[in-house]
């Protein structure tokens, strides 16, 4: 009989900084990365305690909650990992009284956008030309207020 792998979703601590920066396509520095994992803007997703998963959250106008990179490794995806860490991140928001959630997605993705509205986010908006190549961006927005109700 095979064993059902330990999934542990958690913050980053600084033990887990050369992850991050692994998969963070080096967009970002370590002293930025350090700092994201100090605020507790990183999430991570672990199976048997080898990490595979990262959410890094930011802050639209210092208030306002925006995922801004999630990914998991090629062979952990469709396991519920990435959706795990949402949960994780949004139990959190609510604890410290967000009402919405922000994500997005690039307009050439459609994996990711129907990944998005799977686990409840509504298209919100578009920027076009935004990326690299003149491709657009489309933004989602997620209520947390139905996911407090549900939680009760």
């Amino acid at each position: 009989m095979k064993r059902k792998p330990s999934i542990n979703i958690r913050f980053a601590e600084r033990k887990d900084l050369k992850f991050c920066g692994k998969t963070d396509f080096k967009h970002v520095s370590e002293e930025i990365l350090e700092r994201n994992i100090e605020e507790r803007a990183i999430i991570l997703a672990e199976v048997d305690r080898k990490p595979v998963g990262y959410l890094r959250v930011e802050y639209l106008w210092l208030k306002i909650p925006y995922v801004s990179l999630i990914t998991v490794e090629k062979e952990y995806q469709r396991k519920g990992i990435g959706t795990a860490m949402i949960k994780f991140l949004e139990d959190y928001l609510i604890k410290n009284g967000h009402k919405v959630l922000y994500s997005s997605s690039q307009a050439n993705e459609p994996e990711p956008q129907a990944w998005h509205r799977r686990v409840g986010f509504l298209e919100c908006g578009y920027i076009a030309g935004i990326n690299a190549g003149g491709i657009g961006e489309i933004f989602f927005k997620k209520s947390l207020e139905d996911h407090a109700r549900s939680a009760c």
